[in-house]
């Protein structure tokens, strides 16, 4: 999976009319005249007028993600859900709400199966995930996500089981307490693991990402609670929910703003399943928050668009990832528009 190009971390090279590198990537002063190679002298006029962005034959500066979107989205969603889950059932047995809590261990364990089966699908071999565990390297989110998936899958395990067949409560109850500690991790680890590439809408939307996909947990949990539990229960869903939904629209709304033109593939082709998510989620959230009260019927279908929109979250967040690799635009622009901010600064201390 992380053998392209697309998944390295990403390197300052600006792309220049025929193709070639722009001789100010290296990033090191003239040692003669004491400023960056390539910079003009104050008072300077460019002798050519600045080159348009182009790339050999138009394709793509970077090599577009191997990872398959059924398989990495999915993997995406399942691992959000069963991490807020856990929280949301932890939470749930605390302030003495059984089926609640039932619901969120077992919803957890089923979503942490699938999450698994996706990613070890798109491994190709169930060894490649097992390899992984013969080193912890702590600068590497795969590797850091893989030993976090391996201590939450047995607790959340352990949890469900013991919560469904009522044996061994003590065990269980340390099960469900480590799960939920563990669960905010494996909610918003793949937020940090995909923006460590080079993707650019990953890569430069690395603030808000793990707030995106911890509201879209969050947002996906509260409406497995709702479908899940009775109405007097589901209040600690209900309030998940709302939350979430917030959280998620706030961040995804920073992080337009904030990338400007690289946020354009979520408003393109397949990547506005985000917003369709935001609006899925909205509407669950109030409508969980108002006639889901009093209605099952009501909850049920709030549960519904909850899931459905953190599913259509993941799902346009990756295809536009993917859409913003495979325009070389989204990879120049940012880099020339870093490049010529770093002269400025430069500029202004050395005046």
């Amino acid at each position: 999976m992380d053998d392209d190009l697309a998944l390295r971390p990403e390197r300052e090279a600006v792309v220049g009319s025929a193709g070639g590198r722009e001789p100010r990537g290296d990033g090191r002063r003239d040692k003669r005249e004491g400023r960056w190679r390539g910079e003009r002298r104050r008072g300077e006029r460019a002798m050519v007028p600045e080159a348009d962005f182009r790339s050999y034959y138009g394709l793509p500066v970077l090599n577009e993600p191997t990872w398959h979107d059924y398989d990495i989205a999915g993997y995406l969603f399942l691992g959000g859900l069963a991490g807020a889950s856990s929280i949301l059932g932890e939470a749930a047995e605390l302030t003495g709400r059984p089926l609640l809590a039932r619901a969120g261990k077992v919803g957890a364990l089923c979503a942490i199966g699938g999450s698994f089966y996706a990613l070890i699908h798109d491994l190709g071999k169930p060894a490649r995930f097992v390899n992984m565990l013969r080193v912890f390297k702590v600068t590497s989110p795969m590797s850091v996500g893989t030993w976090i998936l391996s201590a939450y899958g047995p607790q959340a395990g352990l949890a469900a089981v013991t919560a469904v067949t009522g044996l061994f409560p003590r065990l269980g109850r340390a099960a469900s307490a480590g799960a939920g500690l563990t669960g905010a991790a494996v909610a918003t680890y793949t937020a940090v693991l995909v923006a460590d590439t080079a993707v650019p809408l990953w890569h430069d939307g690395h603030r808000e990402l793990p707030l995106l996909f911890a509201g879209s947990a969050m947002a996906a949990a509260g409406g497995l609670g709702l479908l899940a539990a009775p109405l007097a229960e589901a209040g600690p869903a209900r309030g998940t929910a709302l939350l979430g939904t917030a959280l998620e629209a706030a961040a995804a709304l920073r992080m337009e703003r904030r990338l400007g033109p690289v946020a354009e593939p979520l408003k393109q082709g397949k990547g506005r399943l985000a917003r369709l998510g935001e609006v899925l989620s909205a509407a669950g959230a109030l409508l969980g928050a108002t006639a889901g009260r009093r209605s099952r019927g009501a909850a049920v279908v709030a549960g519904a668009a909850l899931l459905a929109g953190s599913a259509c979250t993941r799902f346009g967040v990756f295809h536009a990832g993917v859409a913003s690799a495979n325009d070389p635009a989204y990879t120049v622009e940012p880099q020339r528009a870093r490049l010529a901010a770093r002269e400025r600064q430069e500029n202004g201390v050395r005046e």
